[in-house]
């Protein structure tokens, strides 16, 4: 079961670029703060160059605190799918690595259980062009990304990557 509904919650997530994520899930109801950073990987406090290479095993993630009165953990997890291809292993588009990896860190057996019942049900539901790659983890230690990627389209809404890339998913969600 969920916490306390009087306190906040946080879902941790990788699903590619942490700039898109970021950009998506702060206009979502309810969520409260969206951190990128990186989790999964072996190496302490990892910058982004290393990250980048591939060989730390660490995800681009975003830690969502969340306020489960406005929005549950399950709704959280719907605008994950919905914002990427949880079918292609270690990829988004033309981000390609392990670091663009599709991973749900839990952080407590309820949302692990929660997981992967949404893995299962969309599986049924949707026509998919693969199976779902999405790993499901229990959350190990979570690094802030360097302060130059927190805010990052809003810090940086004309940057090519930002006009191409992250505006387009963040439209395409608020119509959802």
């Amino acid at each position: 079961m969920s916490s306390n509904t009087n306190e906040k919650e946080i879902a941790v997530l990788a699903g590619g670029c942490f700039w898109c994520m970021e950009a998506v899930y702060k206009e979502v109801n309810g969520v409260l703060e969206v951190d990128s950073g990186y989790t999964g990987g072996m190496k302490a406090n990892p910058t982004y160059e290393e990250v980048c290479t591939g060989k730390t095993g660490h995800a681009e993630a975003v830690r969502i605190t969340f306020d489960p009165s406005v929005i549950s953990y399950n709704e959280i997890l719907r605008v994950f799918f919905r914002m990427h291809d949880p079918t292609t292993l270690n990829r988004q588009g033309a981000d390609v690595g392990s670091q663009y990896r599709s991973a749900i860190f839990y952080v407590n057996e309820f949302q692990r259980d929660a997981a992967v019942k949404m893995i299962g049900e969309i599986e049924k539901e949707r026509n998919l062009k693969g199976r779902i790659v999405t790993e499901v983890k229990p959350l190990g230690e979570f690094h802030m990304a360097e302060e130059y990627h927190q805010d990052y389209f809003e810090r940086n809404p004309s940057q090519a990557y930002c006009r191409a890339v992250i505006a387009p998913k963040v439209a395409k969600m608020r119509v959802k």
